[in-house]
């Protein structure tokens, strides 16, 4: 599937500074950039860097106190993969490759730890990791509210188990939390995503069953095969869409993700009962 995507960023600054971007798609097996453009107004001379976690970083210095415009466009070509997971089996430790250890671990918005007796008494007692995730992401779904304005940079997988509201990134990191508690690794990220009402960044995360990182998403507001993925790490804070060095202000963002052929596989909001989507990595 080939997806357009573009965002546009408006900064206001107020002295000199420094901005690292995470808005760039990923380049992987799975996702391959057919074109891509990347343009500041006015222009500074700008580098792309990798981080730790693989995402695609812009690093660039204001020197001058103004107004700067960021556009980023591409044509994504994207794949998904069906797995059954109908006879997955928990993993075990000592065979994870130490890439997916820090998954398993608790993290700044993710206190896998402060959740371990909620988890085990929902789902520990579900019979393989594929399902404990499935029912994990129904409860959410079921008992958090998704409402846009109700949380802030600040708030835990913790805070949205109390306060039982909030939005993608919240969703995401009940998920992560959870699964973690249950010893199953998961991570978050970030991305394009189509058919959202209104047009935004999305957050979702991933489950390490059956061998393979599967794709979950809470809310249900987007097709899961209708993703194009900018970044992933541990929790939203590797994976900030701008960290801003300097008194400098992000004022207007306009986001859009479309599809660039008149094909398009079926829509899966959710994986059915034995069957889960995963982007190949």
């Amino acid at each position: 599937m080939k997806f357009n995507v573009f965002s546009e960023l408006e900064f206001e600054a107020a002295t000199a500074g420094t901005l690292i971007l995470n808005i760039h798609a990923l380049r992987t097996p799975s996702q391959t950039i057919l074109e891509e453009s990347f343009n500041i107004d006015p222009y500074i001379k700008f580098e792309e860097i990798v981080s730790v976690e693989g995402n695609r970083l812009v690093r660039f210095e204001v020197n001058d106190p103004g107004s700067i415009k960021v556009n980023y466009k591409a044509l994504v070509d994207n794949c998904i993969k069906v797995t059954d997971h109908s006879t997955s089996q928990e993993a075990s430790l000592m065979h994870l490759d130490r890439s997916i250890l820090p998954y398993l671990y608790p993290s700044r918005y993710c206190q896998s730890d402060k959740l371990y007796r909620l988890a085990h008494n929902l789902f520990g007692e579900i019979d393989s990791p594929f399902k404990q995730v499935m029912a994990l992401t129904e409860w959410i779904t079921n008992n958090v509210q998704y409402l846009s304005g109700s949380t802030n940079v600040e708030t835990s997988a913790f805070d949205t188990v109390t306060e039982q509201q909030g939005v993608c990134r919240d969703f995401a990191h009940l998920g992560i939390a959870l699964c973690r508690a249950l010893t199953i690794p998961a991570r978050y990220f970030t991305g394009y995503a189509y058919l959202l009402q209104p047009p935004d960044f999305h957050a979702c995360f991933e489950a390490y069953v059956g061998g393979e990182w599967t794709f979950f998403d809470a809310t249900r507001l987007i097709p899961l095969n209708g993703m194009v993925k900018i970044a992933g790490g541990r929790d939203a804070a590797d994976t900030a869409l701008a960290n801003i060095f300097g008194d400098i202000t992000l004022n207007t963002i306009n986001v859009g993700c479309d599809l660039a052929e008149s094909q398009f596989d079926p829509i899966y909001y959710f994986p059915d009962y034995m069957s889960g989507l995963s982007y190949p990595v």
